[in-house]
């Protein structure tokens, strides 16, 4: 007589681990992304794949602020980038100097219903600064990187604190030039946003991975600001790349008038912050420097290491 299972739970009904892994549904999550290489690589848009520098987001927070009546300087608007951008317009806010001249202004601190206004402006102006423009242009490698990456099987997502459809926007004009990931989440796409996991697993989900705790080790995130280089702690694996970074310069323009001595200056502060702030595994130039890192991980996880 076949012993019952049942007869095998302890007092509290432990299931014994040799009965659990048998369950066909518990093998199909034990044999799912059990390679131990990379699989799955997420991408940000502005400073990592395309508009050098993050021109197009930090002209409308300016533009946005102005038309609300305060001014801020470049730096102040780009100081949270890589945030959702109603969060992003919420931290600039929260600047010291920024409530100082708001204060000034208004006779009162800036609060939720100052953000949701000028969120309201900016979602507008974001989208038609993205139409006229070209904003979706590569960046120097990136073509040639992805499209090497999806050849040798490894899956491609987006994530970016742009809505769904500013992001849909920047994705038709890469697609052109040969960028086509396999998924991508936008911030309004998640409860969540950087430097949470949500907009990556998110996309995991959309590519119709079952183990998530498996493929979470395959994963690398790259990105060009301190959120979104963190973006997936401590879950994945986390890159940051600092040569078309947010925190190069205030333009690409202010960037055609720089030497070449005070551009490298600049590119090594990148650098430096992402490396002193991010908290990510790897800081790399730019994406032409990915498959190297992506090799080493390789190395580290067939080494048994985990993010």
């Amino acid at each position: 007589m076949t012993e019952s299972l049942v007869s095998r739970l302890t007092k509290v009904g432990r299931v014994p681990e040799d009965i659990r892994h048998a369950a066909a549904q518990q093998q199909k999550f034990d044999n799912e992304n059990t390679e131990r290489s990379v699989g799955y690589v997420m991408l940000d848009c502005s400073g990592t794949t395309m508009d050098r520098y993050v021109d197009a987001p930090a002209i409308v927070f300016v533009e946005v602020f102005k038309k609300y009546g305060i001014e801020i300087t470049m730096p102040e608007a780009r100081e949270p980038m890589g945030l959702r951008k109603d969060l992003h317009i919420k931290a600039i806010t929260e600047i010291k100097s920024v409530r100082e001249r708001f204060a000034a202004k208004f006779g009162r601190a800036p609060n939720q219903s100052d953000v949701d206004a000028m969120f309201a402006d900016f979602v507008p102006t974001q989208l038609a600064l993205l139409r006229a423009g070209s904003y979706h242009d590569l960046l120097p490698g990136v073509a040639d990187v992805v499209t090497g990456m999806q050849a040798q099987g490894i899956k491609l997502g987006v994530t970016t604190g742009f809505t769904r459809d500013m992001l849909d926007l920047l994705l038709a004009g890469a697609a052109a030039q040969g960028f086509v990931p396999d998924t991508a989440c936008a911030g309004d796409e998640v409860e969540m946003p950087r430097p949470t996991p949500y907009m990556v697993i998110k996309n995991l989900e959309r590519m119709g991975v079952y183990n998530l705790e498996n493929a979470l080790r395959r994963t690398v995130k790259v990105d060009d600001t301190v959120s979104g280089a963190g973006e997936g702690a401590p879950l994945c694996w986390r890159i940051g790349v600092s040569k078309w970074s947010n925190y190069v310069a205030d333009s690409w323009d202010a960037v055609k008038q720089m030497s070449p001595a005070e551009l490298a200056t600049k590119e090594q502060a990148s650098k430096e912050k992402l490396v002193r702030e991010s908290g990510a595994h790897y800081v790399i130039d730019d994406l032409r420097d990915l498959p190297a890192v992506i090799a080493d991980i390789n190395a580290r996880l067939a080494a048994g290491e985990n993010p």
